[in-house]
C-alpha cells in the first residue's frame, strides 16, 4: 500500500484533472448537440408515422405529394441518425481522451501522440456529425420551401 502511495501525488492528480477540464466543457456541448439531435429525429419519425397512417386515405394527388414527403422525411431521418451516431462516437473518443491523460499522469508515460490523434478523430467525426445536421435542417428548410410554392400554385 506504500508504494501505491508514491505512485501518484495529489499534484499527479490535479494536473490531470485541469488537462482534462477543456475536453469535459466539450463533452457537454456535445451533449446539447446530441439533445437537439434527437429532439429533431424524434419529431421527424413522428411525421413519418402520421403520414404513413394517413396516407391509404388520401386522393391521388395528396397521395402523391405524401409519398414525396415521406422521401424527404427519410432523407431527414437517415442524416439526423448519423450525425447522432457519429457526434456519439465523438464523445466516446472525448472520453477516452480523458481517461488517456489520466493514465499518462499515473503511469509516468507520454501519451501525447496518442491523445492527440484521439482528440483529432474525436474532433474530425463532431465535424462531419455537425455537417449532416446542417444538411437534416437544410433538407427540412427546401421540403417547407418546395410545398409552399406547390400551394401557391394550385398544385397540390
Amino acid at each position: 500500500m506504500a508504494a501505491m502511495a508514491n505512485f501518484f501525488t495529489v499534484i499527479d492528480i490535479g494536473s490531470a484533472i485541469q488537462q482534462a477540464v477543456a475536453p469535459v466543457f466539450l463533452l457537454t456541448a456535445i451533449g446539447g448537440i446530441l439533445n437537439v439531435l434527437a429532439h429533431r429525429l424524434s419529431r421527424v419519425v413522428d411525421r413519418a408515422r402520421h403520414l404513413e397512417s394517413q396516407v391509404g386515405a388520401y386522393t391521388a394527388d395528396r397521395r402523391r405529394i405524401a409519398i414525396d414527403d415521406l422521401a424527404v422525411l427519410a432523407r431527414r431521418m437517415a442524416a439526423a441518425n448519423w450525425a447522432i451516431a457519429l457526434c456519439t462516437m465523438s464523445a466516446l473518443l472525448v472520453c477516452l481522451v480523458v481517461v488517456l491523460l489520466f493514465v499518462e499522469q499515473l503511469v509516468k508515460y507520454p501519451l501525447d501522440i496518442a491523445i492527440a490523434w484521439v482528440f483529432i478523430a474525436a474532433t474530425l467525426l463532431l465535424t462531419i456529425g455537425l455537417l449532416l445536421f446542417l444538411w437534416e435542417i437544410q433538407l427540412a428548410l427546401r421540403s417547407v420551401r418546395v410545398r409552399a410554392a406547390d400551394l401557391l400554385t394550385g398544385r397540390h
